[in-house]
């Protein structure tokens, strides 16, 4: 399945545009990065392209899981339609294929807690679960806003890297909103840097260089949001992403 937006635009009741002539394409297995300042549009752009398609797997930053859910029937739920109601029902009293659910959750680390209540969980491992859940559904696109918000950076890798190699393994098409650069850059061969609900660049990740993300960046300051660590802005090489971490000199 591909994705296409032709000038998409959207107000929200308040007059405040989040949206803006918003033109976009990509390929079925096509891989790209939503990248931007806070407030840029990323996560409406996900909704938007939600909206307009049935068989997608959403990853949502704060995934609506009811909290005395089980873990394995949270999971289970990215298969429940394409299940008979019957095998749905009865998946609560019994899982019906625990295993996959296992082997999903064991993708990102979280295998051991299979049987455990939802509210047991922490903000991250309750993300993780969601990201599991899409895993387990096989959707032919993946929609993905701020995955990993609430993963420290060792996590965070390995939850995009899940995402990629199930697009990869399924021929899924696989968009990300994130915040961190360096997991746009590392996982991600396109980005689609967007400002104030617009579409700065549209690019090969290798044809984005580091003064293009500090311009899209600058409102934010002189550094690049990164996963755990701080990119500073290079004095000399414009194509060089210079990492530090905090406190470091």
């Amino acid at each position: 399945m591909s994705l296409s937006l032709e000038g998409a635009g959207l107000v929200h009741p308040n007059g405040h545009r989040a949206l803006h002539g918003v033109s976009l394409s990509l390929e079925r297995g096509a891989r790209a990065a939503v990248i931007g300042p806070s407030g840029a549009g990323k996560t409406t752009l996900i909704r938007v392209l939600g909206t307009a398609l049935k068989p997608i797997g959403v990853v949502h930053q704060s995934p609506p899981i009811p909290p005395r859910l089980r873990v394995v029937s949270a999971v289970l739920a990215g298969r429940l339609g394409t299940w008979p109601a019957w095998k749905a029902l009865a998946s609560l009293l019994v899982p019906g294929d625990a295993v996959g659910a296992r082997d999903a959750l064991a993708a990102l680390d979280l295998g051991e807690r299979l049987f455990d209540r939802c509210d047991r969980l922490s903000g991250g491992q309750l993300q993780r679960v969601g990201i599991a859940r899409v895993l387990y559904q096989r959707p032919d696109v993946i929609l993905a806003d701020e995955p990993v918000s609430a993963l420290d950076p060792t996590l965070a890798d390995g939850a995009v890297g899940a995402l990629v190699a199930a697009s990869e393994a399924n021929g899924a098409t696989l968009v990300a909103s994130l915040h961190a650069v360096d997991l746009a850059l590392k996982w991600f061969p396109r980005l689609i840097g967007m400002r104030e609900g617009e579409v700065v660049f549209d690019r090969p990740t290798a044809a984005v260089s580091t003064a293009m993300l500090h311009e899209l960046y600058a409102t934010e300051g002189r550094t690049l949001p990164v996963q755990g660590v701080e990119a500073a802005a290079p004095e000399r090489a414009p194509n060089v992403l210079v990492l530090r971490r905090p406190g470091c000199q």
